[in-house]
């Protein structure tokens, strides 16, 4: 499975990331489909560099064609394309055929540090995945103005009122 290959690359080349999006939307509990992985990275260029060889097996390219995977590994580049363009995300596709997208948010709502300190680790497989918290998924999602964000935050918020009320009996 996509999925489960690709954090077990992350972790074999030591990358500093932090699930987002629907599939740790879904890790925490909460019913949802996705065809993509979304994730925080620490954007320094050693992190960045680990990344690249984690993905590389993948075949994934830049959805944008006028940039490479070289520029994004430039920690200097990230910055620029952020201050300048005003970057949110950078999306990574299979180069052959329909699979899952990774998308990486370059500036979350949350900055990464704070996120990865308060991150949670969930068991996938034989695997420990580091996971955004609910309270930080629910303030990445906030303000999208997007339907599913709304009903993640919904669905997060939920799940925490239950697992308050069975913490209280």
């Amino acid at each position: 499975m996509f999925y489960v290959e690709l954090f077990r690359a992350l972790e074999k080349e030591g990358v500093r990331y932090l699930l987002v999006g629907g599939v740790a939307v879904t890790l925490h509990g909460a019913e949802r489909m996705t065809m993509d992985v979304d994730i925080m990275l620490a954007l320094d260029t050693e992190n960045l560099q680990r990344f690249r060889a984690a993905i590389r097996a993948f075949q994934l390219k830049p959805a944008n064609p006028l940039v490479t995977m070289e520029q994004f590994c430039d920690a200097a580049t990230v910055e620029t394309w952020i201050r300048e363009k005003h970057m949110l995300a950078f999306q990574l596709r299979p180069t052959q055929g329909n699979g899952p997208s990774v998308d990486i948010l370059v500036k979350p709502a949350v900055p990464f540090e704070h996120a990865y300190e308060r991150r949670v680790m969930f068991k996938v497989e034989d695997l420990e995945v580091a996971v955004a918290s609910a309270q930080d998924l629910i303030a990445l999602k906030s303000g999208t103005g997007r339907q599913i964000d709304r009903s993640d935050i919904e669905a997060l918020r939920r799940l925490d009122m239950l697992r308050s009320r069975l913490r209280d009996d």
